[in-house]
């Protein structure tokens, strides 16, 4: 009897870590952006990692983001949009009250490593919910 009841607390350890994931992977950003049409504001704009932008009147330093969402039954691409746009929003808001009127050189950083692109963000995805982090930084730019 003890045996079979060891067996059974293995086996079980065993399955949930079969359903344990945490896919890592890069989205567009411009497909992100449009995903929920009217979610992110047009007031702030943002400028990702290498984007040309006008000259900085003030810098109110750097900012992260980390948010989370309800992956469950949702594709990664979908979730990962979703939680994304929380995360430019996170931003936008920063800069509204610091002052700025604009976020820049805004890079991915999913479990602390850094990644630049003007293009992509990484998302990473499991069975239940999907993660995003940026960091950026709030600015004033010249008109």
């Amino acid at each position: 009897m003890k045996r079979h009841l060891i067996c059974a607390a293995v086996v079980a350890c065993l399955a949930s870590h079969a359903f344990a994931r945490d896919t890592v992977a890069n989205y567009p950003v411009a497909e992100a952006l449009t995903s929920e049409p009217g979610k992110v504001g047009d007031d702030i704009p943002l400028y990702f990692a290498g984007q040309k932008h006008p000259g900085v009147v003030k810098n109110f330093g750097e900012f992260a983001t980390n948010k989370k969402t309800n992956a469950f039954g949702k594709s990664d691409e979908t979730a990962c949009q979703h939680v994304f746009l929380s995360a430019v929003i996170e931003l936008q808001e920063r800069a509204r009250k610091e002052g700025g009127n604009a976020v820049i050189n805004i890079k991915s950083n999913y479990k602390n490593e850094v990644r630049e692109s003007a293009t992509e963000f990484t998302c990473g995805a499991g069975a239940v919910i999907a993660g995003v982090a940026l960091k950026g930084e709030v600015v004033t730019l010249k008109k």
